[in-house]
């Protein structure tokens, strides 16, 4: 099993890469490489046995081909601009989201059986005028530049499915929280801020009202839900190829009144509040309320409540508390 994940070196593409490497297999099949094409990885992860780090750009069609040979099984599309960084930089996310799907697709094209591929997508899809809970029935109308892009990928990958280039499953991500390490410019990620930072000690600047919900699941279960979504069968996703993830919806309030069950009042007072229109603005469009009936049946799993979400953080960075 020769498997791709673009975005390897992020946050989730390298705990995805982790985790296939101590499993040993997917599908029932033996992983024997992994690589992972990013523009900066992790300290050793060029030295791990069956991982085969590529530093380069997922827009470039000679580093697209280079990683994507005709014998690859299996790909995993993570790599994007982000919400915030797209919608500032229109050109730099059309040049990633949009024509670096469009390179890696007609490069799988080239495979010698059709891989199977699960591209991340996100609840950005929606936006406009919604219902006051979302289904797998609301339509996607996207009203940011991160959202047209990740749409216009979906549609791309139902159709290569449809063709039989491809074996293609789109997942629409909710917020990852909480994300390690540093904040990133999409603007859900004061969403990990406010949890991540007041652990470390730090103050956390939030730019959002504490009645902003978030519609949120844990990296431990986008983790799960990437590798169950390629595992399923092609029967199980029929012709509609795309799928709402389920997650758990919480106010800003209600993550930090969570932190503070676990971690201690003391923690929780670590966050303030700090406008910012422009978070403000993108994070507004974003739906926070779902049924997903049809991912639930399919096997994919929310977390249980939010202090689950923080106590899997801790675990995760074995933070002393």
């Amino acid at each position: 099993m020769k498997i791709l994940i673009t975005g390897g070196g992020g946050f989730l593409g390298f705990r995805l890469a982790k985790t296939l490497l101590a499993r040993g297999t997917l599908g029932g099949e033996p992983v024997t490489s992994i690589t992972l094409l990013d523009g900066a990885f992790p300290p050793g992860a060029a030295q791990q046995p069956r991982l085969n780090a590529v530093t380069g750009d997922v827009s470039d069609a000679a580093t697209i081909a280079r990683v994507c040979p005709p014998d690859t099984d299996a790909v995993f599309h993570l790599a994007a601009v982000v919400s915030g960084a797209a919608e500032a930089d229109f050109d730099l996310g059309m040049r990633v989201n949009y024509k670096g799907m469009e390179l890696l697709l007609a490069q799988m094209r080239k495979c010698a059986k059709p891989a199977r591929l699960v591209y991340t997508s996100s609840v950005a899809a929606f936006g406009g005028e919604l219902p006051p809970v979302l289904d797998d029935s609301t339509i996607a109308n996207p009203q940011t530049s991160y959202g047209a892009q990740k749409v216009i990928g979906e549609y791309l990958v139902s159709d290569y499915s449809r063709k039989g280039f491809i074996d293609g499953r789109s997942l629409r991500l909710p917020t990852v929280v909480v994300r390690a390490g540093k904040p990133n410019a999409a603007a859900s990620s004061f969403a990990s801020g406010i949890i991540r930072e007041p652990l470390n000690g730090v103050v956390s600047e939030c730019p959002v009202g504490p009645e902003t919900g978030v519609w949120l699941l844990s990296p431990g279960r986008v983790v799960e839900a990437f590798i169950h979504a390629w595992e399923l069968p092609p029967g199980a996703w029929g012709t509609q190829r795309w799928l709402n993830l389920p997650g758990i919806t919480a106010t800003v309030a209600q993550m930090i009144a969570a932190l503070g069950r676990v971690a201690g009042d003391e923690v929780a007072k670590r966050v303030v509040y700090k406008a910012d229109a422009r978070i403000q603005a993108i994070v507004k469009t974003w739906p926070v309320n779902f049924r997903t009936p049809r991912a639930l049946a399919m096997g994919f799993k929310p977390d249980p409540d939010m202090e689950s979400v923080i106590r899997a953080y801790i675990a995760d960075e074995n933070i002393k508390l």
